[in-house]
């Protein structure tokens, strides 16, 4: 199998560039600089003439707050681009797996989420990236929609509160949204597994079983660090108002495909690789 590998720059890209190395097959892993893949003539052409049999586009707008102010420019990435890379797919035969996100549903079940269950994204982000899933499923290719990612790379919250426990004595975190903290090592795992899989084409939920609290999860990174959980406190989501409202319930159903293992038991294998970081160190 050729793979191909968009949105190179990302956390998650390069966790699937490094699973997919071990595969021991041809992989490309491309950024924004050398595949513009909100240009459909140059998707088009690249695909064409590298032939993968495998795409991975792990290229995204994740500003969720800024994308409500630049709604257009955020769909060019998560939706038309999408787009254009399921049209390249389909000449050359290839498998899309484009990866999308919890924020496509509002929030508000009492349950976790089912591949099936009707969408209703409550910002532009999440109308951006619902669109971006139309235009796969459209052309007959795969959804696999996580959430809460954090990995070794790039800015992510479990990083985040590691830093803040080394440089405050308390942490307000909100305590009044859950999901299911996903490492992406664990996805790009997962991504890999799908596409080398006989499963048929659709949705299928990429996220750690289990569930928490921003604050739940802000506690067991405290107690991981031998610190007091203490020093979180539990807070709103009122007490920190966004531009973008957030889902009060992004936690997803697994019923296609094989689950990914509890986030407890992930963060817990990740932590050496979180913590190998000097600015991840604590004082």
């Amino acid at each position: 199998m050729r793979w191909l590998i968009t949105g190179a720059g990302g956390m998650l890209a390069a966790d699937v560039l490094d699973r997919t190395a071990l595969t021991g097959e041809p992989v490309l892993a491309l950024g924004r600089g050398e595949l513009d893949v909100c240009d459909r003539r140059a998707v088009r052409d690249f695909v064409s003439a590298y032939r993968p049999r495998a795409v991975v586009n792990c290229a995204a707008w994740t500003a969720v707050d800024d994308a409500e102010t630049r709604e257009a420019e955020a769909l060019a990435v998560n939706g038309d681009a999408v787009r254009w890379l399921a049209e390249a797919c389909d000449l050359v035969g290839a498998r899309l797996l484009h990866v999308s996100t919890d924020y496509v549903f509002d929030g508000t079940a009492p349950v976790p989420y089912p591949e099936d269950a009707t969408a209703a994204p409550v910002n532009a982000y999440g109308r951006t990236k619902l669109a971006g899933e139309s235009a796969a499923l459209e052309h007959g290719h795969y959804v696999v929609r996580s959430a809460w990612l954090y990995g070794a790379r790039g800015r992510n919250f479990v990083k985040t509160m590691i830093r803040l426990a080394g440089e405050r004595e308390t942490v307000d975190v909100v305590d009044d949204q859950r999901g299911q903290p996903t490492w992406a090592a664990d996805l790009a795992d997962y991504l890999v597994r799908l596409a080398q899989s006989d499963l048929p084409p659709g949705v299928y939920h990429g996220t750690s079983a289990g569930e928490t609290t921003w604050c739940g999860l802000a506690k067991e990174i405290f107690t991981l660090l031998g610190l007091d959980p203490g020093r979180v406190r539990p807070v709103t989501s009122a007490d920190f108002p966004r531009p973008a409202r957030r889902p009060a319930n992004s936690v997803l159903a697994h019923t296609r495909g094989q689950p990914i293992r509890h986030w407890r038991q992930a963060l817990h294998a990740a932590w050496p690789v979180l913590t190998r970081e000097p600015q991840c160190s604590v004082v």
